[in-house]
């Protein structure tokens, strides 16, 4: 169906109001989903394309239900208003997921559960953040800790379009005053592993049968630079993936989910 030609007053009109700006911007169709599913209160306004629309539906309702606003746009529009063209053809203004604070006597009652997590200690590149949340919520892992690294990457519009989803069923979780927070896990009783190229690193396979032992928390650091030292001193052990020796190391997404499956593995 040909759409109307639009008057100069609906060109120019803001498809988000002003006080609405701040909001995070959350695509695709299992991002948008995922979270109508989990926190359907936190959504503002969803924006569909006409090639989606029938794909949506149910998310539509959903929203309908929670006295949500949507509406329908073309193709040209929703990418101007998500900022990118890789909006699978749903946005969700949303507001952010509040970001819980480390507290170590929560951290005992993860230990005592026997449940691993990941600590991303200065991850600075969105697209990272938002693969390592799909790539833990996959497999299960529930908890995401956050460094305050100065480069430490936050969930953001890309974080949440990479996750697809992830970053939904995880708890996010801001650890401050780091490596205190890595001295607590252990206190708490999980065994700290770091993944460090270092020359006190030992293969990853080595490690793990006795780290077994206890929860395990991984440790992953920078893209470029690592791990920082003064992390690297409070783990119980550094650890390597051993290669070819072709390239110097793993992406630091896909050193995640490789830990995330052995972290999944009893």
């Amino acid at each position: 169906m040909a759409q109307r030609p639009k008057t100069p007053q609906q060109k120019h009109r803001p498809l988000v109001p002003e006080a609405e700006r701040d909001l995070v911007r959350i695509a695709g169709l299992s991002a948008v989903a995922a979270l109508i599913e989990r926190d359907p209160e936190r959504v503002v306004r969803l924006f569909i394309d006409e090639r989606t629309a029938k794909k949506a539906t149910a998310l539509c309702a959903k929203l309908a239900a929670c006295h949500k606003p949507y509406r329908t746009l073309d193709g040209e529009e929703l990418s101007k208003l998500a900022g990118t063209p890789m909006h699978g053809g749903v946005l969700a203004l949303s507001k952010p997921k509040p970001l819980g604070i480390f507290d170590a006597h929560a951290a005992k009652d993860w230990a005592s559960a026997g449940k691993p997590l990941v600590v991303l200690d200065g991850v600075g590149n969105p697209h990272n953040l938002g693969a390592i949340a799909r790539t833990l919520a996959f497999f299960g892992i529930e908890r995401l800790l956050l460094s305050d690294h100065p480069g430490q990457a936050q969930p953001s519009d890309a974080a949440y379009r990479i996750a697809e989803g992830g970053l939904e069923w995880l708890e996010i979780i801001r650890a401050e005053r780091f490596p205190l927070p890595l001295k607590r896990l252990k206190e708490a009783g999980f065994f700290v592993i770091g993944t460090a190229l270092d020359e006190k690193s030992k293969p990853m396979a080595e490690v793990l049968p006795w780290a077994r032992k206890r929860p395990i928390a991984f440790v992953l650091g920078n893209e470029e630079t690592g791990l920082p030292k003064h992390s690297q001193s409070e783990c119980d052990a550094l650890a390597v993936i051993p290669g070819s020796g072709h390239v110097q190391s793993l992406n630091v997404a896909a050193t995640a989910a490789i830990v995330a499956y052995l972290a999944s593995k009893k």
